[in-house]
């Protein structure tokens, strides 16, 4: 008698964008043979934490880390912008026993920048965490004094002060991590020209939902259009990279430069000949029209691209950007973590001329 034995396959990786505002936050739990694994990249505006009126979905993550007994075995902050790192600042600030969940970080500091050059270090891009009264609950005032983020890191033995650099290829827990960006160049120009007090997000415009797809399209095929690169130090200094696991790769920008990202692309084999085959793409700094062109998007094969966004500020996603990706891929698959962005961006008359093209609110990837 012949006994069938049936194997019940469950996904062993998810990877869930979170709802962080106008900025960025990801999560990606998977097991490394029978152990659990967490890794966090980047933790959105403060409010995805925690405000004065509600929790937010990365303190909702962190404390199901915390309820299993398992551990934040990555931290990945991209660069310094606020909605970037702010999240993860303010769960600092409140959470006491915060440094005991997480096991390793990757930051490009200011410090470490300046020592690989040997060059002055730059005072705008040192980073504290607020001290926080004990019972004090204003999310909205910082405190005059606060902790140097980088000693905390150390003193708590979660950062061994190693730049994350483009073309560094970096094994963990059965995990590849291919770095394409920053490059040094990039961070050289952090170093020198950041300013704190700076706005840089002033070049991302005006909401431009109200043009068609197929506008943005015949206006872009024109000889005369010429590409504008976000040229902002925080975003060219912004951590980039290719996941690879198992035989499936993923492809996380956090705000990188397209530039950076081409060139971190080739050293690593891949180019229009023989492109990056990825199971999804983050679109760079929430689908601005500056951090996405079309060269980058014929070096990466998907039909998956996710734009994290509330669509509250900036003028941010870019249509436009949509517009790129859907002229490179018709049958791509725009995911927004936010549903109501599907009926701000698109007009009818968006999916009656491009009709392979698809939209989704899923931000949760099961593999």
């Amino acid at each position: 008698m012949t006994r069938l034995i049936l194997n019940i396959v469950c996904c062993i990786m998810k990877i869930k964008f979170l709802q962080a505002f106008n900025g960025d936050s990801i999560w990606i739990s998977f097991l490394e043979n029978e152990n659990p694994r967490n890794i966090i990249i980047d933790g959105g505006i403060g409010d995805t934490y925690q405000n004065n009126l509600r929790t937010g979905e990365l303190y909702k993550v962190i404390e199901s880390i915390r309820d299993k007994k398992q551990y934040i075995d990555l931290l990945v902050l991209t660069h310094f912008d606020d909605d970037h790192i702010g999240g993860v600042l303010r769960w600092l600030n409140k959470d006491k026993e915060a440094s005991k969940l997480i096991k390793k970080v990757w930051f490009n500091s200011g410090k470490e920048i300046a020592k690989e050059l040997d060059a002055k270090e730059n005072k705008d891009l040192s980073i504290e965490i607020e001290v926080v009264k004990e019972g004090e609950n204003n999310f909205d005032t910082s405190a005059k004094q606060g902790i140097e983020f980088e000693k905390h890191l150390l003193e708590n033995q979660l950062w061994d002060g190693k730049l994350i650099r483009q073309g560094d290829e970096i094994p963990l827990w059965g995990l590849k991590f291919k770095i394409l960006s920053p490059s040094m160049e990039k961070l050289k120009n952090l170093l020198e020209v950041y300013k704190k007090k700076e706005d840089y997000f002033t070049s991302a415009g005006e909401f431009d939902f109200t043009t068609t797809l197929k506008d943005f399209i015949e206006e872009e095929s024109k000889p005369d259009f010429k590409f504008k690169e976000d040229k902002t130090p925080p975003n060219g200094s912004s951590i980039a990279f290719v996941m690879e696991y198992e035989d499936k790769e993923f492809l996380f920008l956090g705000d990188a430069l397209p530039s950076v990202v081409i060139e971190g692309l080739k050293k690593f084999g891949f180019d229009k000949e023989n492109p990056l085959k990825a199971e999804l793409m983050k679109v760079s700094h929430h689908g601005s029209k500056h951090n996405t062109n079309s060269e980058l998007l014929t070096i990466v094969d998907t039909n998956n691209y996710l734009i994290s966004s509330n669509g509250s500020q900036h003028g941010l996603p870019n249509k436009r950007t949509i517009a790129r990706i859907i002229n490179t891929n018709p049958n791509a698959t725009i995911h927004f973590n936010y549903e109501d962005l599907k009926k701000k961006v698109f007009q009818k008359e968006d999916f009656n001329t491009y009709k392979y093209f698809k939209i989704s609110s899923t931000n949760e990837f099961k593999y």
